[in-house]
């Protein structure tokens, strides 16, 4: 990050008051800082100290004739490496996804030719609003990169997603951005973990993926400079910082989630996704009969996510599937390749003696069309290294 320049678009919300540490951590790796607080930010942290810890001089009034005579908006939109809005509230990404310029902020971020990011920070409502979530929807469409938000308790005393990120989050999206490596310029999807199909308010359809390969891939691929979309169901383990996660309960929702971020350079289908959903989920609990009689359950099929999205008018150029088997590994992965159509499959047997699934090795055969290559008994994050380094050499 060292001697990049960064332009700090600070907005209102309680969030902002996280701003003087980041901006601290910014210039001490070197990065230089160029402020703009909005009206609104600055009812939570002053001029003065931002200016006093960037070095620099805040920009705040996009009328100020001097400030347009020296560095108008679109010189101080288009002058750094990357725009990074942080806290952005949701007034702003409101504006923002519909191209609304009032003020010095909002017409920075529509004149601007440089990568945006965003670390949003709002109520839990209002983050949860279907509006929001439609702006969200768009902004990711236009290019721009979310780093969260987290789940955890607010300010106003509610607790759920809305909560910014820490600086430290922050720091490592932006040096993600900044970093150098054979996937960088790359956009590459990951999916991971469970889905959970719903029986009723109290029971679902799921299975014992961890989320540990899909998680450790994504951390890989990001170590090589790729851009990554992280596509997660209910899983054990966090999801990667530096990442862009996408968090779904279904099948269903894991399509649509999938679908919304393509294009992709590449695709990689790590998710263990239910074979089959209840068509009619109860909306109360049920309860046992006194005749003993079990519930009628009718069970429907779930999208195939990987095969859909391997005939996709949008197909990444490497689309990547799991098999996870119990019994003839290599032969039933080798159909599945070539019944989905996509371009490589990892298999490996999860019948319980291997421990593999929930666990932190992994034995995989990696099957394409030049046959398989069977890997060695590993961890799980060398596993993924060594995927990560396959992906990048087939895109290069």
């Amino acid at each position: 990050m060292n001697e990049k320049n960064i332009l700090l678009i600070i907005a209102g919300g309680i969030a902002a008051v996280k701003a003087p540490d980041l901006i601290r951590k910014l210039t001490q790796e070197g990065v230089r800082v160029t402020p703009v607080l909005t009206k609104s930010g600055a009812q939570f942290v002053t001029p003065l100290s931002i200016s006093a810890l960037a070095r620099s001089k805040v920009y705040t009034d996009l009328f100020d004739l001097t400030d347009e005579a020296e560095m108008g908006h679109i010189e101080l939109s288009r002058s750094a490496d990357l725009v990074l809005v942080a806290p952005s509230t949701g007034h702003l990404m409101a504006k923002m996804a519909h191209g609304i310029a009032d003020d010095l902020a909002s017409t920075i971020l529509l004149a601007t030719d440089t990568h945006v990011m965003i670390a949003p920070s709002m109520n839990v409502r209002m983050w949860d609003h279907p509006a929001t979530q439609r702006n969200l929807a768009i902004l990711k469409a236009d290019g721009v990169q979310m780093v969260g938000p987290n789940e955890g308790e607010m300010a106003c005393g509610e607790f759920g997603a809305g909560r910014m990120v820490e600086v430290t989050e922050i720091l490592q999206a932006v040096a993600q951005y900044f970093k150098t490596g054979p996937l960088s310029g790359r956009h590459i999807l990951v999916t991971s973990g469970p889905t959970h199909e719903p029986i009723d308010p109290v029971r679902y359809i799921a299975n014992r993926s961890s989320g540990a390969q899909g998680t450790a891939l994504a951390e890989a691929l990001r170590d090589l400079g790729a851009r990554v979309s992280f596509v997660t169901g209910p899983a054990d383990v966090a999801p990667p910082t530096g990442v862009q996660v996408h968090r779904v309960q279904t099948a269903n929702e894991m399509l649509t989630a999938v679908q919304a971020v393509l294009p992709a350079d590449a695709a990689i289908f790590a998710a263990a996704v239910a074979d089959w959903r209840v068509d009619e989920p109860q909306k109360q609990k049920i309860k046992k009969q006194a005749s003993g009689a079990l519930p009628d359950l009718k069970f429907s099929e779930n999208p195939d996510i990987l095969a859909l999205i391997a005939q996709h008018e949008k197909r990444p150029e490497l689309v990547i599937g799991f098999a996870a088997e119990t019994s003839n590994v290599v032969e039933n992965a080798t159909a599945k390749l070539l019944r989905k159509g996509c371009d490589w499959i990892v298999a490996n047997d999860v019948t319980p003696a291997t421990g593999i699934m929930g666990g932190l090795n992994n034995t995989v055969t990696v099957i394409d069309a030049n046959g398989a290559e069977a890997w060695s008994d590993m961890p799980k994050v060398e596993v993924a290294r060594r995927l990560a380094k396959r992906i990048a050499g087939a895109l290069s």
